[in-house]
């Protein structure tokens, strides 16, 4: 089943559910313009009601950029209120995949800069091509990242390497990110796609409602507002009463595959 925004395609896989979400605009290495971002606001909300959405995976078309930026053009014809808000804006629309219960996967199929790279690590899970680039060089614009770049790197890859990149603009190749925690694959380009469906293939193939709570407690660890280790003993009392959980210990019991309902 597949969808067209002007900037964006929806392609849903029903028969696994994956939802293939692609980032369209090769004429412009599918830099994010105020369009573009709006139409990911209302994929990701659409993605997230459809029961028939099981996971996502976010890539670009061509095989030059997976997102190589903002629109700079655009950009530079805001004022300073209207730049917050749309940085505000951004880490809105890029948090629904962050917080998805669904899994998330960006397939980085080339360069992944500023604003790309911010878009990947709002994603669960990076798997690079082995030409993919990523960085973070908004300082040689006199600017910094907006859309939670200054608060996910670190988490990825520490504090200080985290700056060195922010403060240097240097842009690193996906061997690097690999080796950096900033991707957690890196394969040939001819064979990203398929990866990263394999890849989901196997989370699919576990408890849904499971998946929902790690995600939601991993995030609770790295939001100062919340108690994480709290967090994940409610999260675990509360699949205690799900049907999932049942049927899971009753597979292993049986020593067949378990049948997962996501409820």
């Amino acid at each position: 089943m597949a969808t067209s925004f002007d900037n964006l395609l929806y392609d849903l896989d029903v028969a696994t559910g994956v939802l293939t979400l692609t980032v369209n605009r090769p004429a412009k290495l599918n830099a994010l313009n105020a369009a573009t971002i709006a139409e990911l606001d209302a994929a990701a909300q659409h993605a997230l009601a459809d029961p028939a959405v099981r996971a996502i995976l976010l890539t670009g078309s061509g095989e030059k950029a997976f997102v190589a930026g903002a629109d700079i053009a655009e950009l530079a014809a805001l004022t300073a209120v209207q730049a917050a808000g749309a940085s505000a804006y951004g880490q809105r629309v890029f948090a629904q995949f962050e917080r998805s219960p669904k899994p998330v996967v960006a397939a980085v199929n080339g360069f992944a800069l500023g604003g790309g790279c911010e878009l990947a690590m709002a994603c669960h899970l990076r798997v690079a091509a082995d030409t993919a680039r990523f960085g973070l060089p908004e300082v040689s614009l006199g600017l910094l990242p907006g859309y939670g770049g200054t608060q996910r790197l670190p988490q990825l890859v520490g504090k200080a390497k985290a700056l060195e990149l922010m403060l240097t603009a240097d842009m690193i190749k996906a061997d690097e990110a690999l080796r950096l925690g900033l991707a957690n694959h890196v394969v040939p380009q001819a064979e990203l796609l398929g990866f990263c469906r394999q890849l989901l293939a196997r989370m699919l193939s576990k408890g849904p409602v499971a998946l929902g709570l790690v995600i939601e407690c991993v995030n609770a660890g790295y939001d100062p507002r919340q108690d994480g280790y709290g967090a994940e003993a409610e999260a675990f009392g509360r699949a205690f009463q799900t049907d999932d959980f049942k049927e899971g210990t009753q597979a292993f019991v049986e020593k067949r595959p378990a049948v997962f309902q996501g409820k």
